[in-house]
């Protein structure tokens, strides 16, 4: 792609997504729901001015860094005294919550897409972990009780290595003919998980050191760039260690955004710049992820596999999330979930970028019955951001769980 062609399509996305989310706002709905129908408006089978290929250096550079950023901007979010009181339900439902929902789908894509089970098996991987560019996102537009929000949007930082995990291992049985090793995959997610705890807690911790210290805060004036330098490298660094570079970067947020615990503080006016920068760079991150990702639907699966796929879905949404979540909460009695609680969690489980990358990929490497998979999962992408983003609002009221 040409120099040219490129700051046009740059424009293009951004003048667009600048106008959806002008009409979200009109609205009352959340901004991602408009950029998604922007980016289909805009794609291939729409007008065609956007074309970026999946396997394309653009779109995964836009998807992991974007992802990335907003991720940050999520843990920059949560606050460590709600979380102390969830956290045995945050760890299950990131782990044993991913293989519940995997399974129950995979049996529901074997009964109504006729898949091998370990095919199946693959689907329900892909889409099982939640997305927090999409709840991270409406959560910050939709004021939610903060013991819910809180524990959703990290249960979806924490549980996209879980998916991811579980995806490589089915495919790694898928392509070597063996058998899948509950063990082996929990011990694989321990390792990831801690290696991407423990990284994002350095990163955090000394980027509030530079920022932030009484003493060392130098880079101060550059808080804007530390985050953007830090965010890349901490994703970049522990990716390279094989371990999760989402978990490390949202735990660099969370460090981050809960500063003042570890005895660093920033000046106020510095303080309000660093959070407008953060919160005009999710913005434009949001942008760019949802309206690539729009435009990158492929009707013709879609249409060609919508009837099953629509099934497995409905499975999906109501059937394994609603047992996820009451499974998964029931051993925390410290928490003291209510019904609304948990029906709201239930309903709350948006699908997106991660599965969505996991898609192309088993497509670009050609796997067996992938363009199934990829049917599904964009499938699932449109009908959660399309139906349950824009009914969050409804519900959180509905269910008395709207701060005032």
């Amino acid at each position: 792609m040409h120099a040219k062609e490129l700051l046009f399509l740059l424009g293009i996305i951004l003048a667009t997504g600048m106008l959806a989310g002008f009409i979200a706002r009109l609205l009352k709905v959340p901004d991602v729901v408009l950029f998604l129908l922007t980016g289909m408006a805009l794609g291939g089978a729409g007008i065609g001015v956007v074309d970026v290929k999946v396997d394309s250096t653009l779109n995964q550079l836009l998807l992991i860094f974007g992802s990335c950023y907003i991720l940050f901007d999520g843990g920059a979010s949560v606050r460590l005294s709600v979380l102390k009181n969830v956290w045995p339900t945050l760890l299950i439902i990131s782990t044993v919550g991913v293989l519940i929902s995997a399974f129950v789908t995979a049996y529901a894509a074997q009964y109504l897409l006729g898949l091998p089970f370990i095919f199946a098996l693959l689907l329900g991987a892909v889409i099982a972990s939640t997305d927090p560019a999409t709840l991270v996102p409406i959560f910050k537009q939709v004021k939610i009780r903060a013991k819910v929000a809180q524990t959703v949007m990290s249960e979806s930082a924490f549980n996209d290595a879980m998916g991811a995990i579980l995806t490589f291992a089915v495919l790694g049985m898928v392509v070597s003919g063996g058998e899948f090793s509950l063990q082996n995959s929990l011990l694989d997610l321990l390792k990831q998980s801690i290696l991407g705890i423990v990284g994002g807690a350095v990163f955090g911790y000394l980027a509030a050191l530079f920022i932030a210290h009484e003493k060392y805060s130098f880079l101060a004036e550059y808080a804007p760039v530390v985050t953007i330098m830090s965010v890349a490298a901490a994703y970049l660094s522990i990716d390279n260690l094989h371990a999760s570079g989402f978990m490390a970067v949202f735990v660099f947020g969370l460090m981050l955004g809960n500063k003042e615990l570890f005895g660093f503080r920033m000046e106020q006016h510095d303080e309000t710049k660093l959070e407008d920068f953060i919160l005009a760079t999710s913005l434009i991150m949001r942008i760019f992820i949802f309206v690539l990702l729009g435009s990158q639907v492929n009707f013709a699966l879609l249409q060609q596999y919508f009837w099953p796929a629509l099934g497995v879905v409905a499975v999906f949404m109501l059937i394994a999330r609603p047992l996820v979540v009451f499974i998964c909460t029931w051993p925390d009695r410290l928490a003291k979930w209510t019904l609304q609680e948990l029906l709201f969690m239930c309903w709350t489980r948006e699908t997106g970028v991660i599965p969505g990358a996991l898609a192309g990929m088993l497509v670009g490497l050609k796997v067996s019955h992938s363009d199934v998979i990829a049917s599904v999962t964009f499938l699932a992408i449109l009908i959660t951001i399309l139906l349950q983003a824009t009914t969050t609002r409804w519900l959180a009221a509905k269910l008395g769980l709207l701060e005032s």
